[in-house]
């Protein structure tokens, strides 16, 4: 199983246009529950984000009078700050991800570019769905049975051509522990990686009996 984001993504996304006015994003904030807009353009493409982080910069900072606070702050928070509209205030361009992308990779985006969530585009740029750190961080409820029946029939067996007797794997909480005797340290390497990928696995604790090294450094002459 290798999860993608249209398996968690939520399809019923609040969004808004770019002219929307700061008062009608503020009341869809309180009315819909959600912590973010994708702001779409007259083609219904996403072009950016609005965050109820950037609404709370123009109700903190609007109307400042000059000073050295103010002189602080940077450009960007500025202009926010004397925002009236989506386009004003957004965030762009928008990162954003598509349906057919995984949910790791959904994670790594999330993480390197610090962001709670991320509109999901088709291919023309236009919405269809939206996935958060929570839909991210849902594959670790999968059941441990479920993730052991995949390490042992579709990582061992079908992936390595492997007889699963050869090993005892225990799945608790998502921290999987396998032990027994792989045919060689190389195999056993692969198989442990491989465990690392299945959807829902949260570590590995490799107990594995490894063979002696097949190659041995062969010593050179002394003289």
């Amino acid at each position: 199983m290798n999860a993608t984001v249209k398996d968690v993504m939520t399809t019923h996304v609040v969004a808004v246009r770019k002219n929307a006015s700061y008062k009608d994003m503020a009341a869809r904030l309180r009315r819909y529950r959600v912590s973010a807009f994708p702001v779409l353009d007259d083609d219904g493409k996403v072009i950016g984000i609005v965050s109820e982080t950037d609404l709370l910069t123009k109700e903190a900072l609007d109307g400042e009078a000059p000073g050295f606070f103010s002189g602080m702050l940077r450009r960007k928070e500025q202009a926010k700050a004397a925002a009236v509209t989506a386009a004003d205030l957004m965030t762009s361009p928008a990162v954003t991800i598509t349906a057919d992308d995984t949910v790791a990779h959904a994670a790594r985006v999330m993480y390197g570019r610090r962001v709670r969530r991320l509109p999901v585009i088709r291919a023309d740029g236009h919405l269809i769905g939206i996935i958060s750190r929570a839909d991210v961080l849902s594959v670790y409820s999968r059941p441990d049975e479920e993730i052991k029946d995949e390490i042992t029939g579709t990582v061992i067996l079908d992936g390595f051509l492997v007889d699963p007797a050869r090993f005892t794997v225990t799945v608790n909480d998502g921290i999987v522990t396998i032990d027994g005797k792989p045919e060689t340290t190389t195999t056993g390497h692969e198989i442990i990686d491989a465990i690392r990928h299945v959807e829902g696995v949260v570590s590995v604790r490799d107990r594995l009996s490894y063979p002696p090294d097949e190659h041995p450094a062969t010593l050179g002459p002394l003289f």
